[in-house]
């Protein structure tokens, strides 16, 4: 697991992390407009999307020690060219390579060892610790980050050049690609290439007689699959939504970059808490329903957010609200891996079914970030922003419905009167 939770983490440190904790920095050492920045994401969305599918069935047949060490190593690799800080069409060339070295040989792979590690009864711990412990290692090394960050600047960042700013952005890289690499190699020695012992119907690792098709016919013959994708979809757009809240915390808020980073990486810290709590309480009560719970959560969080005028200098609105939105999201997922046991979906068809609900499920990397930048750059300052999070609200809303959709498809007993005869 912990070879799980440092591959989980490291894989997307690059993509990701950089532009998240660092964003006002980012769009300056770039180059870039904000709009740019979610053309190049979204980009990676595309990329991402073309390559679940097929790293379902690769998920299925292949180790996950192997495949893992490999996508580690090659998104190392795109670091050194980040580095670079390419402009905006080196930006589109980046996200498109990183969403087929994060995901083609890794998701769905990643998926299905941790459902393993969860035999049939503890499928919520498993991906509560998978995702509760990426948690721990994505706040700690944002804490880390953004503490080497202002160190860069003891004068302040407002009075440094831009060659300071580059500077301090290239070490940042440079140590996200270090972690990144480090990672394949932990996992490389420390995965094995069967399966877990607790399992006998799982200890064989050979390739299965059935076709991708026939396997594909099974996962798209369950309902549960399809509510399951939507869930996800809805769950994904307001994890996206967080790769905003630095930029604004500056122009909604009136922090500074320094201190808008520190509460993004406050908030962070909520995830090991909100992951594995989710999943324990998942496991108690039914994943299905705290699904639910968790959207409501984050529908008043967004709507908050959505119609609130901020005040000037009010960190600790912000942090608060922050709190309650990453306590939602950050526990969602947590869950929605854990519905393919809650569902009955066959253990043979998992990388099959992760291929499938990631296909749809992980959309969001297409539209949001560059939803966001357009909504912002189009009505600048704090409406933008509040368009952002009305955008958030509706997705936070259908999660709601198809999350209750869910349970009342897997637990129709519990939510109405039997009509016993």
């Amino acid at each position: 697991m912990l070879g799980l939770i440092l591959a989980g983490e490291a894989v997307f440190a690059l993509p990701f992390h950089v532009a998240r904790f660092f964003r006002p920095t980012v769009l300056e050492v770039f180059s870039i407009s904000a709009t740019e920045l979610g053309a190049a994401q979204g980009v990676y969305g595309i990329v991402a999307m073309l390559a679940y599918f097929p790293g379902g069935p690769l998920a299925d047949r292949f180790s996950a020690r192997k495949l893992l060490a490999m996508s580690l190593w090659i998104t190392a690799a795109g670091g050194f060219y980040m580095a670079t800080f390419p402009g905006y069409r080196g930006s589109l060339l980046l996200w498109g390579f990183f969403g087929f070295s994060t995901i083609m040989l890794f998701w769905a792979a990643l998926i299905r060892a941790t459902r393993d590690w969860g035999g049939h009864d503890e499928q919520g711990r498993a991906y509560g610790l998978l995702d509760g412990g990426r948690g721990v290692l994505a706040a700690g090394l944002a804490s880390i980050g953004v503490m080497m960050f202002s160190l860069a600047f003891p004068e302040g960042y407002g009075a440094a050049s831009f060659a300071e700013k580059q500077a301090a952005l290239r070490l940042i890289i440079y140590g996200y690609t270090a972690v990144t690499a480090f990672a394949g190699v932990f996992v490389w020695f420390v995965l094995s290439d069967g399966r877990p012992a607790g399992e006998p119907e799982l200890k064989e690792w050979k390739p299965h007689s059935e076709s991708v098709w026939v396997h594909i016919g099974h996962v798209l013959r369950i309902p549960a699959v399809w509510l399951q994708a939507v869930i996800i979809i809805c769950a994904y757009v307001a994890y996206k939504g967080f790769d905003n809240y630095s930029l604004f915390a500056v122009e909604a808020y009136g922090l500074d970059e320094v201190e808008a980073a520190r509460i993004v990486a406050i908030g962070s810290w909520m995830r090991p808490v909100a992951a594995l709590g989710a999943g324990l309480l998942g496991d108690r009560f039914n994943v299905s329903r705290v699904t639910m719970l968790a959207f409501l959560l984050l529908l008043v969080s967004d709507l908050f957010f959505a119609v609130s005028t901020p005040i000037a200098g009010a960190a600790y609105v912000l942090l608060g609200n922050t709190l309650l939105g990453a306590a939602a999201f950050f526990g969602l997922r947590g869950l929605y891996f854990a519905l393919f046991e809650e569902a009955r979906v066959p253990a043979a068809l998992t990388g099959t079914a992760v291929g499938f609900v990631s296909v749809i499920g992980y959309t969001p990397d297409i539209f949001v970030t560059f939803v966001a930048g357009v909504l912002i750059d189009r009505t600048p300052g704090v409406a933008g922003h509040q368009h952002f999070f009305w955008f958030l609200s509706v997705f936070a809303l259908i999660g709601v419905i198809a999350s209750f959709a869910l349970t009342r498809l897997l637990h129709p007993g519990k939510l109405q009167v039997s009509d016993e005869r």
